[in-house]
């Protein structure tokens, strides 16, 4: 079982609030919780329009390849990758009680290639998806809530990516769902471009969680 790389801090920071005018003070506690993405579940889904009129769907997972891509290749195939958080602690990360209220969240991932393109702009959404493997249907459900979008970088390569996924984070709190779970994909205004990160057995480049929550 994967473990988080960098030891969770929990309980240990406190934010001071101090109201003003009557002297009177209260600690609140802020917990950092991490957790890295499940394996098992995380994977990417290629689509193909041959042939045609359905084209054609393929599906890879991440325990399988130790890589998601997402996408436009140069045949024209396109790729979208999907990594699943548990927030319940069941893949040994921290668990992050519902209720909570979500101050920020990051996800960190390890770019293993950006090919074709030197910017290959991104989106980011929030979706569900199976814990016990993705199907066809993924590739294009409609996202509950999607980030503002962002870019990877030719010079990304063999390096890590810090993405906030704050009010991703918050949505699935609030609908207390049991896992954050993000679907990539290229934006719709680029032709190609194709970003493949790191989602193997290493600890140290697994894509990684991390939310600071009270």
């Amino acid at each position: 079982m994967r473990k988080p790389r960098a030891v969770a801090i929990l309980g240990v920071i406190a934010l001071l609030l101090s109201s003003c005018g009557d002297g009177d003070d209260e600690d609140i506690p802020t917990f950092v919780a991490q957790t890295l993405s499940n394996q098992v579940a995380d994977g990417d889904i290629a689509f193909s329009a041959d042939p045609e009129p359905d084209g054609t769907y393929t599906i890879s997972q991440a325990n399988a390849t130790d890589n998601v891509l997402f996408g436009v290749d140069a045949d024209g195939t396109e790729f979208r990758a999907f990594l699943d958080f548990p927030l319940d602690g069941s893949n040994g990360g921290d668990a992050i009680p519902l209720g909570a209220v979500i101050l920020s969240a990051d996800i960190e991932v390890f770019v293993n290639g950006v090919a074709l393109v030197s910017t290959a702009p991104t989106l980011l959404d929030l979706v569900p998806f199976p814990r016990n493997g993705l199907t066809r249907t993924d590739f294009d459900s409609d996202p509950i809530v999607s980030r503002s979008p962002f870019d990877f970088l030719r010079s990304d390569i063999n390096a890590f990516v810090l993405i906030d996924v704050t009010p991703l984070m918050a949505e699935a709190q609030s609908r207390g769902q049991l896992d954050l779970q993000v679907r990539f994909l290229l934006d719709f205004a680029a032709s190609s471009g194709l970003v493949e990160i790191y989602d193997g057995d290493a600890f140290s480049k697994a894509p990684l969680l991390t939310v600071e929550y009270q």
